[in-house]
């Protein structure tokens, strides 16, 4: 009689939810080998897995769920602003300028001050301008993305240098902000013109930094609970990166990468995602996605709208926001990236940006037929009522970011004013896509707005801010069950990664779980966004433990 395997961990006296069909639970996890050996229904019923050499940890009190997985993230650059100048954690002016000032001071050598995620409601219109940044660094360029990576403060020497003056012309995918009386610049770069100055002046980083960046980024992400991502923005420096984090198993998450569709080139630049795709499978990181950005936000107006914005008086303007990618081209990329073998990653916030995705699945699915590349929605914002039931029937996922989905001073200065009654109840219609058919993931855009899974499954399920819980509901009939919501940050993004191996647990799956202080379905009291991880288990290894 062959005796029974000996597992490597044992994780006693806790509520396991496994997030399967049946939404089972058990009380006792065994792991061994990087895999879930068994599950045990009461505390005890595992004992004869319990050897010399097992690690037993007993955690009442607290709960197992898969381990979180975002389908949206920014982790290298996310990564990098920690390492440089992080302004996410701080809020208001004068705070993101001491911030800047103390960094300036601590590092006199950096020839260029970069970092980001400040708020665009912490200035008059959502608009900083240079001058309070040359008062602070007058000797060296500064370059600061926003939260949404959608426009840029910068100096009066970042400006100068970059030969931008009030002569020089808008690009055709971005804003230079201007004076209204001088038409000079002010500081603050839109889209396109943000995005090119920061590929054309601000310095590369190298693979090393890269690497640093992400790996500074996962530290935080595993102490989240998260195992595993879709990277939404991976340009050659972070694929190079990943590469050789994942070759030498420094790549403790697994990670996605979508490659970066160059909205100023057509299907010319395919080839080059083969050759990425290529090399890009290795280890635990898997580059074969490739991500379309196409429109911009609607605060600055940008965001693809089937009727123009309103003027924020009552009227309307002629502006319609702008299509990154034309409707056309839209579809016969996602059509040939389709053929390809390639999942298509959609960045859509206005409801053009979205009917135009859908359109580009569908001539996919005309021309390809039903593939199984799993293409996805990222933001949905505002999704026409005519569109809403096309996810499911097209197979397309909803990539949500349901921590958007709330009132709150961006919400109710920038957005709401611009849109007029009928669009503002559009807005983030996860319930109604969830009623459907449509299959729902979870992700964050970090470090646009947390990365904390538990406060978005919060806000999924409640339509507040955790930090207002009296507060009323954006859009109640919104609101998605907790099971569900949860889902969507486990099963749902590990249904688009192609990762059958995770998303919930049960004997043989991938042991990658995360252990909450509390029972989040268990009314414990306090929110969902109050619970926190004291455990994250990545392929049966401990990679965070509070």
């Amino acid at each position: 009689m062959s005796s029974a395997p000996v597992a490597d961990l044992l994780l006693t006296g806790l509520d396991v939810y496994c997030n399967d069909e049946s939404r089972s639970w058990a009380r006792e996890i065994a792991i061994k080998d990087g895999l879930i050996l068994a599950l045990g229904a009461a505390d005890g019923d595992l004992s004869d897995l319990r050897g010399a050499s097992t690690e037993v940890l007993s955690m009442p009190g607290r709960l197992a769920v898969p381990g979180f997985q975002d389908a949206h993230i920014h982790s290298p650059f996310a990564g990098r602003n920690r390492l440089r100048v992080w302004l996410n954690d701080v809020i208001g002016r004068e705070a993101y300028l001491a911030t800047i000032a103390e960094y300036a001071r601590k590092n006199p050598d950096e020839p260029w001050i970069v970092g980001g995620g400040w708020a665009m409601e912490c200035f008059p219109g959502g608009l900083p301008r240079k001058e309070d940044l040359d008062a602070i660094v007058a000797d060296r360029p500064v370059f600061l993305f926003n939260k949404d990576v959608h426009g840029a403060w910068v100096n009066s020497v970042a400006l100068e240098r970059a030969g931008i003056s009030k002569d020089t012309p808008d690009p055709s995918d971005g804003r230079i902000e201007r004076d209204a009386d001088t038409g000079e610049p002010t500081g603050m770069l839109h889209e396109g013109s943000a995005y090119t100055f920061n590929d054309t002046m601000v310095p590369l980083p190298s693979r090393q930094e890269w690497e640093a960046a992400i790996l500074n980024a996962q530290k935080h992400l595993h102490a989240l609970g998260i195992t595993a991502w879709q990277d939404a923005w991976v340009t050659p420096g972070t694929h190079d990166a990943y590469r050789s984090l994942a070759a030498d198993g420094r790549l403790t998450a697994r990670v996605v990468g979508a490659l970066w569709w160059d909205r100023h080139q057509g299907l010319e630049q395919i080839p080059q995602f083969l050759a990425q795709r290529e090399n890009g499978v290795v280890g635990n990181y898997n580059a074969t996605s490739v991500k379309i950005m196409t429109d911009g936000v609607l605060e600055n107006h940008t965001g693809a709208l089937l009727e123009p914005y309103c003027d924020g008086c009552g009227g309307h303007t002629d502006n319609r926001g702008l299509s990154y990618v034309e409707r056309d081209l839209l579809a016969a990329a996602v059509t040939e990236l389709d053929r390809l073998g390639f999942q298509v990653h959609m960045h859509a916030i206005g409801d053009r940006a979205v009917r135009n995705a859908l359109d580009a699945v569908a001539a996919a699915r005309a021309a390809n037929g039903m593939t199984d590349h799993r293409h996805h929605i990222a933001h949905v914002q505002i999704v026409h009522p005519d569109d809403i039931s096309r996810f499911a029937e097209l197979g397309a996922i909803a990539n949500c970011q349901p921590l958007w989905a709330q009132s709150d001073t961006q919400m109710d200065e920038l957005t709401v004013p611009f849109l007029g009654k009928e669009r503002v109840e559009m807005q983030y219609p996860f319930g109604a896509m969830l009623r459907s058919g449509a299959r729902l993931a979870g992700g964050s855009d970090w470090s646009v707005t947390s990365a904390n899974p538990l406060e978005e499954i919060d806000v999924m399920v409640n339509r507040r801010s955790p930090a207002q819980p009296d507060a009323p509901a954006f859009l109640p009939e919104e609101r998605v069950p907790l099971a569900e919501a949860l889902a969507a940050f486990t099963s749902g993004t590990a249904y688009v990664n192609h990762d059958e191996a995770s998303g919930h647990l049960a004997p043989g799956m991938r042991a990658d779980l995360a252990v909450l202080d509390r029972n989040i379905f268990g009314g414990t009291g306090g929110t969902i966004a109050d619970a926190s991880v004291d455990l994250t288990v990545a392929s049966g290894n401990v990679v965070y433990q509070h």
